[in-house]
This record gives structure tokens, sequence and C-alpha cells, in this order.
């Protein structure tokens, strides 16, 4: 899968560079945010993955219209990135945007689905129900747009298996780098049972946040809803273009059942409960 490692790596670099350019935009009070060791740190800094993914499917497009018909047709990875690339950088930005909002304006609001829910009754509607309505909203307004599903239920499912994804990312984001590992642990798995050529496109989010890895686990800065919500979108669009349907039902089984039990029980306490999930997730960081 050479097109695949070539796109995580281009989008890794890109990454890296943004992550020193932009150090004095974080560094604005705005962004200021206490972590689980209470320490100061800009927050958001995952909306990079966004910039870099956004670059990059760029690029290759400004490219396509200098090279013309002749590149375009050497490549299938190329074709593959020609149409899902704007798909993936729509997706990133949408779902980029909720979890920016979230983390600038959703400070002290009760979290979960039944917490955004209860206060959506009684009037109140919190970052956090904003996310998840607004989730599955631009999920389906992009999938129906690109022709991926032509069945209403199976458009109605894909967007379910994004959003959901996207949901569970955020809910591993509660220690440093724990949601990046989150994504590229899944990716990883899909790619090697895949095979599929058009994970190029997916792969330039998950290269971007692999670029955040180690500021992320040096704890320089928190990625914030606004990267994990990225990684569990574009690992969700991964499930969506790189598996048949039938598979898509089973994930979107997997992915529910996931995000319900996180209503009644803490992953943090399992992760730490079990050796070899615990060794993982404090790989590298300070913990």
């Amino acid at each position: 899968m050479i097109a695949v490692a070539v796109a995580f790596a281009l989008a890794f670099a890109t990454a890296l560079l943004l992550v020193g350019v932009s150090r004095p935009v974080f560094a604005s009070d705005v962004f200021t945010r206490h972590n689980y060791r209470d320490a100061v740190l800009p927050t958001g800094v995952g909306i990079i993955i966004v910039l870099a993914v956004a670059t990059l499917v760029a690029t290759q497009q400004v490219t396509l219209d200098v090279v013309g018909d002749w590149l375009r047709g050497s490549s299938s990875a190329w074709d593959e990135l020609t149409f899902h690339g704007p798909t993936l950088v729509g997706l990133c930005a949408g779902f980029g945007l909720l979890g920016l909002l979230d983390d600038l304006a959703g400070v002290g609001e009760s979290g979960g689905f039944r917490g955004h829910l209860r206060a959506l009754g009684s009037g109140h509607l919190t970052t956090g129900a904003i996310k998840m309505i607004g989730g599955p909203v631009i999920a389906l307004a992009l999938l129906g747009g690109s022709l991926i599903t032509s069945d209403r239920i199976g458009l109605l499912r894909d967007a379910a298996v994004i959003s959901l994804l996207a949901n569970l990312a955020n809910l591993f984001d509660r220690a440093p780098g724990r949601a990046i590992k989150f994504g590229l642990v899944s990716f990883a798995a899909l790619v090697v049972t895949t095979q599929r050529v058009r994970l190029a496109a997916p792969a330039l989010a998950l290269g971007a946040a692999a670029g955040l890895l180690p500021g992320d686990l040096a704890e320089r800065f928190m990625l914030g809803d606004a990267g994990s919500n990225v990684i569990g979108a574009a690992v969700g669009y991964g499930v969506v273009i790189g598996v048949s349907p039938g598979w898509r039902w089973g994930a979107l089984v997997i992915v529910l059942i996931l995000n319900l039990v996180s209503e009644l029980v803490s992953f943090t306490r399992i992760i730490d409960a079990v050796g070899p999930l615990r060794w993982f997730d404090r790989l590298g960081s300070a913990r």
C-alpha cells in the first residue's frame, strides 16, 4: 500500500511544519485551558489536522489541472484521491469546527448523550448538543453529494458510522496521545484488512494526526475536540469507502454499542485495569 504510506508521510510532515509555525497563534489566551494535571496549555491544536489535509488536497487538485489527463490516468491512487479528497476536506472542516466550538465555548457543560439531551429538553442548547446534531447533518450532506452511497438507508448508515466514530474518538481524548493512538490503531487495522488504495484519502488525516502525537504526548498542547472529532470522522470515512455495505452495518453496531457503553462505564478505568492497554496508553507519555 505505497500510496497510503506516501499520503500518510506527506501529511505527517505537513502537520509538523504547521505545528511549528502556528505556535504564536495558539499562545493566545483564547486557547488557554487546564489539562488533567491542571497545567495551563493551549487547546484545539488538532485543528491543524484540517489545515494539513486541506493544503495537501488543494495542492493535488491544482497539480491535476496542471498535468492534465496524462497523470490523471496513470495512477489509481491519484484518481481515488481526486474523487475522495474534497469530501474528506469537507468532513474534516465540518467536524473540526464543531469540535473547536466545543473546545472554546463548552467549558463546564455536562457531557454525554444523556447530559446534552437533558439540557436540550430544558431549553438549553449545549455545544455538545450542537456537535451531536451537527455531525450527522454534515456527514449526510457531504456523503449525499458525493454519490458514494446510492440508497437512502445506506446513506443514513454511513453518516451514523462517521458521526459515532467521531464521538468515540472524543471519548478517548482523556489522556495525552490517547485519541491519536486510537485513530492510528483503528486505521492501521482497516488498511491491513482491506488493502484498498482509496484509503490514501483518509490516510492524509491520520498522517497529520500522527504529526501532532509527539507534542500531545509531551503535553506541549492539547489536541482538543477539534482534533479528536476529525480523527474519528476520518476513520469513519475510511470504513465507508473501504469496506462492503454488510461490514459497514457490522461497524455501525460495534461503534453504537461502544458509545452506549461509555454512558455507563469509564474507558479510562477499563484501560487502567488491563495491563497491555495501560502500557500502550502510557507509551511515550510522562504519566
